[in-house]
This record gives C-alpha cells, structure tokens and sequence, in this order.
C-alpha cells in the first residue's frame, strides 16, 4: 500500500479554519523521475525574443496578421494579408510566428514570407520556427529548415546558432545539429564559441556518441576555448551512459577541484555506479561528498535504493533507508512497499514485518495528527486526498477499496485507513472529487471495466457527473474501439446538458476512423461542423492510410473530397497517403492528377510527396518524368533528400541509360548531398550490367574515399557484377574481402563465382567454391533454379584427373549428390574408391 502527500494539500485549510497544522512530515511518492533543483538545469531551448522589442505599431500590424491568419483558411492570395505586405519587418514575422499556435500554420505563413519579393529570413524568425517544430516534434519539418538555414547563408551570433543547435538536439537531431555547426563554422555563417561547443556536447551525450563528444572537446582545447561546468556535465554524462567508469571518474575529479560539483553532478555519477553494479562504490562516494558538505536530494535517495533492490543489494539499500531518517527526510509509504518487497524476496521476513510494522505506525501517526485538528468537512478533503496519493502512488486497488467500503460495499479497504474513514462516529461524506481521482487512475491502469462500473455507481449515490468524467470515459473506450458505448456515454452527456466539446467529438471520430467506417466518419463531421468543432488530421490521416493499406485508394480520396466540401481542408500528409494509395493499385497517373490537383489549390507538397511520385514514375520506366519533378521541386526551394537521388539513379540504371544515372550522381554532389551505400551499389550493380567493369571498380574506390563504407549487399552486388562481366579474379578479391568482414554470402554469390570460374576454365577455383558452399551449407538443393550449374560443375570436375579423386570422395560421403543418380544416367562418374 502506498499514501501520496495527505497533508499539504490541506495547508491552505487549516489556515482558513485558524487551526494549528500539525507539526508532521509529509509523506512523499517516490515514483517521480529523478529532480534536479530547476537553478541546476539547463533550458532546452533559450527564450527567444517576445513582443517587448515591438513598438505599438508593429504590435497593431502583428495581431492584424495573425487575426487574418486565425480566421481563415491559409491561402497565399488572400488579398487581406497582400494589403499588409508592405508592413511585413523581421520583428513582426517572429512575432506573428511566436504567437500562432498552430505549427502548420506557423509553417505556411514561415514559408509563403519567404517566397515574398525581397524578404529574406534572418536567423530570429528561423529560430523562432525552428523552436515551434521542435515543440511540436515535426522532426522532418526541422531538418529541412535546418538545411534551409544553411542554403539561405543566414548569418548568426553564437548566442543564436546554440539555440537552434538546442532545439535539434531536443529532439533527438543529433546529426543535423552536428552538420549545422560544421557547415555554419566552414561557410563563415558565425564564429562559435565555448556557448555553442557546450550546446553540442549536450545533444551529442543524450544519443551517446562517445567519439563524437571527445572530438569536438579537442577541438576546444586546440582552439584555446576556456571549459566551463557546462562543457564538461555532458562529457560526463556520456560516459556514465556508456559505462567508461574511469573516464567518467576522471571527469568528476577534474569538475570537483575547480569546484563544479553541484548536487546534479554528484547525483549523475551516482546513479551510474548504481546501474553498473558498483553500489559500495556509489556508498562510498555519497559519504565522501557528505564530509565535504554536499548531499543528494531526496528524489535521487529514492532512485538509488529502487536501484539498489533490483539488484539485492538489501544490505546498501537499508543504509540509505535509515540515512534519509537520520537527514530528516521523509519516508514515503511507497519507499516503505519497496524494501518490504525487497527483504520478501532475500527472505529476511522478520526485518520485512518489521518495517511493515513501522509503516503502518508512520501512516496511523500522521492520520491521527491530522484528525485530532480537522473538523468534519475537513477530513471529507482529507480522505479524498488520501485517495489521490494512493492513486497518485499506483495503489490503485486500495483506493478502490477505500472508496467502496466508505460506500458500505465492502470493508477491506486496508486496516489503517478503514479505522479512520468508517469511524460510526464521523462518518465521511463522498462527493464527485472523491470518485475522480479513483476514476482516472483505474482508466491510466487500463481498467475501464471497473471506472465504468464506478462511473455508475457515483451517479447512483447521487454525484453528478462532469463534462471531464464523460470525456475521459469515452476516450478510453474510443481507444479500445467500442464504439457503441461511447455513444451511449455521449447519449447520457447530452441528457445532463452537458454540450460535447471538440475532444469528445474527435475521441469518437478517432475511434471511426481506425474501424475505417467512412460513412460514420463523414456523418460525425458533420455534427461536428455544426458545434464548431474541427476534427484532427491525424485521424483523417489515418483513416486515409488504412483504407490505402487494403487497396481502398478511390474510398480514401472520395473521403478526403467529402471532408473538403464540409469545409475542414486535409494537410499535404493526408493528401500524400492517398497518393501513394493510388500508386500502390496501379494507378500512377490517377497519382499524379490528384497530385497536380492539390497543387492548384495551393498546396506546397513536400520532399516526402515528391519522393512518392518519382519512385512509382522510376518504377514503371517513366524517368524523364521523375526527373521533371525533380527540377519541379527545387525551383520550389524543396531540397532532395539521399532517397530521391536515389530512385532516380535506379531508375535510369534500369532503363540501360548508365551515363544519365552517373549524371544524377554528380548533381547530387553538386547540391552537397552525400550519395550512401544505396546510391553505389545501384551504380555499381548497373555499370557492371553494361559492361564497364573498370567504371564499376573506380566508383567503388571513390566510395570508400569518401568515407562511405560498403555493407553486405553492396559486396555481393560488385561480386555478382564482376563475374557477369568475366572478371572473377577481381571477384574473387573482393568475395575475400568481405569474408574477412565476417559478412556472409548469399548462395547466389558462390554460384556466380563457379559459373565465371568455369568460363574460364579454372576448375581448382570452382573445386574450392564448391567445397566452400558444402562446408557453409549453402549448397542449393536439386529443385532450385541454380542448381543446373551446380550439377554442370560437378561434371566438369568429374572429368578432369586433377579434380576427380576429390569430387568423387565428396560423393561418396554423401556432401554433394551423385548426378548420374539425378540425371537417370548409366553411372558412368559414380565413384569407385
């Protein structure tokens, strides 16, 4: 059993009732994540500029805007936001930006300024976008922008590059924060300085990229840049993530003689030698820092002795235990729960029952402090705040219990708290919180059987249900798609006269939406029309993507046509599923009319739209007009991604124009995108096709220049390609090659290799390919396609004197089979040994 903070939530009562609180600790959950005080702790991202820098005027203009933009429909030739172009300064733009709060809405008014004659961004209004995606986390979103920052050659302050670099980093960017400091410090864009160095080091440990953190740490030093308790807090965190105990030791040490050990410090490494194992360790550290005045915080204590029952470590745990006592911090009743299971399970009852004991006296010692200076209303909010700290503390079962034996419905509520709450003398009064709190925590547990059956029972004991009650409800029951009781719950709300708001209704059209009823989904949006209520795109998005899912492409776009004559517009992801739909059941041109379609209503079509299209065109042979599209997107400002190159490489190389795919390739570089493994092995695969082996080699070599480092398929793609071409002697380097790699090959890459070296009549090669393929088991089986080549081999070796006495030993041990046997043959090759 476990009891949250009973009493402060009742503070501000006694004082109200000028009565004296009494003089008693509280009991603390100790299931909060590990707290670092808030003066320790970084911002994700800096507060960007507000409204403070604008005069009157500009404000006026700023609010006009957004007015505009909040009213309507965003479209480009609204001549009411054309009139207040001329108006439009950089302080208005990422004022306008900072206070939308729509990140797609912010996006379109971002991106049709910038298309705007003369207007080009500066880096506060790209901050100020680049902090709503990364509130948002519209990761694809903010890696564009961040290559655009770039491409647009934006100068900046480092104080402003360590804001985008944080907000990358906030979520999870690591490579693109890491590519935008280089470019920015290679092109000139902003000197960094230790700020931006320590803005880096800390989104560069949180994806535990050890080698990265230590090269840009040189990096600073060889610029003569100063560290500071920032730069370092990162390097340490990284490799306490990483386990590197005496780096990480080694860090700490350098931090604690320039005096940089604060509480958060001291509680990372901490932690660390906890979760490694080295919990005397981690005692011994806490000791040592107490005799030099610094100690942990309580949340931290709690998180170590979670850390260290896990590991049973029950001697060390009971250490903390009693140390937070003797520091006065409280012993939450959950802590208690915690090394009483841990004893349970190392069987040391006697000390379990003993604290078990101690518990139940902490929890009747504070409960009657509290009763003997609380009134009758006072202890109706005391109990219903012990029942959200049970809630609060995941006893959910307890609170239950309480609740229905206060209601007469049992009395197993837990013998502390039934002493007190069922007194005859005093009896407790529920009201509608009391069955809140229980409420919520049984549907966060998942146990929406029991919420709705205590649902019904706090409006038959006279409770009135609020507008929260039936919203919570009926989500839970949405997400688990039964739909018929929402509506019945939806039924009852109207009944009550309460009016649904916009999260009821789009909890049901969610629910609609995943059964893929369209009909339903469609009638809801309606009602919804009629309210107000704009139903989210994430749902249409997904309704759309599960009917493509089973080829229902012309029902999803029928649906998206509905939704835009009822007035609620898709966005270009909706829009791009169905596309994609479209292609997927053999109707690429039916894409590309929808796709043209949306972009003469004004939609800006992304990178992930245009990918769609040009893959399905590339596919069947159209790349010209995959190349169209192409130029189309750039002259849009969209920059291709690696993947768009790369369909339009596959694409030319398997229409045989080869020097047309190498062409792509260059314009790739020329943009300064880097080609992948993908991009060489097409190449490389098509070039050896065409007969230009000695292309092939060179551009491999260039791959591996290039720091771009083959995998699997791409060594058996050169393999393959090269004995195709005659060349098994390369082949066979590079089939070595990448053995040495420990990468295993496919059985067709032994069968290409046998069949080149039986072209060219080097039978002692093709004898040790064919014991290779016995010894690694990939010896195809008689019915398989390859197996003609196998046996022509085997033939072949049976014939000449060099290798007959071994191949016929391989028979009569049964590792290959007999081919006269397969063949029906008279048997002349069978073996006589």
């Amino acid at each position: 059993m476990a009891l949250s903070r009973i009493i402060k939530s009742n503070q501000i009562l006694f004082k109200s009732t000028k009565l004296i609180p009494p003089n008693s600790s509280l009991l603390h959950s100790c299931k909060s994540p590990l707290f670092f005080p808030s003066n320790q702790r970084r911002p994700i991202c800096a507060k960007h500029r507000n409204d403070n820098f604008l005069s009157s005027d500009q404000i006026n203009i700023s609010n006009a805007f957004i007015s505009i933009l909040i009213k309507h429909p965003f479209s480009p030739n609204n001549p009411e936001l054309n009139n207040l172009v001329p108006l439009l300064t950089h302080k208005i733009v990422e004022s306008v930006l900072n206070n939308l709060k729509n990140w797609r809405l912010a996006q379109q008014f971002f991106t049709w300024v910038s298309s705007l004659p003369g207007y080009k961004h500066n880096i506060y209004t790209y901050n100020a976008m680049a902090s709503i995606l990364s509130r948002a986390r519209q990761n694809a979103q903010l890696k564009a922008l961040a290559l655009d920052v770039v491409d647009s050659n934006c100068s900046m302050n480092p104080g402003a590059l360590g804001f985008f670099i944080r907000c990358l980093g906030s979520v999870g960017l690591v490579d693109e924060a890491n590519n935008l400091f280089d470019q920015v410090k290679r092109i000139g864009l902003c000197v960094p300085n230790s700020y931006n160095y320590n803005c880096l080091l800390e989104a560069l440990s949180k994806s535990n990229l050890i080698d990265l953190v230590e090269t840009r740490l040189k990096e600073m030093r060889n610029l003569g840049l100063e560290f500071d308790k920032y730069t370092l807090t990162p390097v340490l965190q990284v490799y306490c993530i990483a386990g590197q105990f005496d780096k990480a030791l080694s860090v700490f040490n350098e931090m604690l003689e320039r005096g940089w050990v604060d509480e958060h410090v001291l509680s990372i490494l901490v932690v660390a030698l906890s979760k490694w194992g080295e919990v005397d360790k981690a005692i011994e550290l806490i000791d040592r820092m107490e005799e030099r005045g610094m100690r942990l915080n309580e949340k931290t204590f709690y998180v170590l002795i979670h850390g260290f029952v896990t590991q049973s470590r029950m001697d060390k745990a009971l250490c903390l235990f009693d140390k937070i006592r003797k520091l006065g911090f409280c012993r939450s009743v959950s802590l208690f729960d915690v090394m009483i299971g841990g004893l349970c399970k190392n069987n040391e009852r006697e000390k379990a029952l003993s604290l078990y004991s101690e518990e139940e006296e902490e929890m009747d010692r504070l409960l009657q402090q509290c009763w003997e200076y609380v009134g009758s209303q006072p202890k109706n909010l005391l109990f219903n705040s012990v029942l959200e700290g049970l809630v609060r503390n995941g006893s959910i079962d307890t609170a239950f219990n309480l609740i229905q034996s206060v209601m007469g419905n049992n009395r197993n509520g837990g013998s502390v708290l039934v002493k007190y709450f069922l007194n005859e003398k005093e009896v407790v009064t529920l009201n509608t919180n009391s069955f809140t709190s229980v409420i919520n925590g049984l549907l966060g547990a998942g146990k929406v059987d029991m919420a709705l059956s205590l649902f019904r029972e706090m409006v038959q004991f006279g409770c009135n249900p609020t507008l929260s009650h039936y919203n919570d409800l009926i989500d839970a029951l949405c997400k688990l798609n039964r739909l018929e009781e929402s509506y019945e719950l939806l039924r009852q709300m109207k009944e009550m006269g309460l009016e649904p708001t916009h999260f009821t209704h789009n909890c049901i059209f969610g629910c609609l939406c995943r059964l893929e009823d369209v009909e339903g989904a469609v009638e809801l949006v309606r009602k919804m029309r009629f309210y107000g209520h704009e139903p989210w795109i994430k749902y249409s998005t997904l309704l759309v993507k599960n009917l493509c899912k089973h080829e229902k492409a012309v029902e999803a776009c029928k649906f998206l046509t509905d939704m835009a004559q009822e007035g609620f517009l898709p966005d270009i992801i909706t829009y791009s599923a169905a596309i994609n739909g479209l292609i997927k059941i053999k109707s690429v041109d039916k894409g590309l009319e929808l796709f043209q379609e949306i972009c003469a209503r004004g939609y800006c079509p992304d990178v992930i739209s245009y990918n769609i299209l040009i893959k399905a065109l590339c596919k069947a042979k159209r790349v010209a007009e995959a190349e169209g599209l192409l130029n189309d997107m750039m002259l849009k400002g969209l920059v291709p991604s690696e993947v768009t190159y790369n369909y339009l490489i596959d694409g030319w190389c398997k229409n045989g124009e080869i020097d047309r795919a190498m062409l792509c390739l260059s314009k790739m570089f020329g943009k300064e995108r880097e080609a992948n493994v993908i991009t060489y092995a097409t190449l490389v695969d098509g070039l050896c096709k065409f007969g230009r082996p000695d292309d092939a080699l060179k551009l491999w070599d260039e791959m591996g220049r290039k720091g771009c480092i083959p995998n699997r398929i791409a060594y058996q793609t050169l393999v393959n390609g090269l004995c195709k071409c005659g060349r098994s002697s390369a082949a066979l380097v590079h089939f070595n090659e990448m053995k040495e790699k420990e990468m295993r090959p496919d059985s067709y890459i032994y069968i290409a290799l046998i069949s080149a070296f039986l072209s060219d009549t080097n039978l002692t090669c093709v004898l040790d390919m064919l014991k290779e393929m016995v010894d690694v088991g990939n010896l195809p089986d008689p019915l398989d396609k390859n197996f003609p080549i196998i046996r022509g081999a085997i033939c072949k070796l049976l014939e000449d004197a060099r290798t007959s006495f071994s191949i016929k030993h391989f028979i009569a041990e049964g590792k290959i089979p007999d081919v006269s046997l397969l063949e029906g043959a008279e048997g002349r090759h069978k073996p006589s040994i």
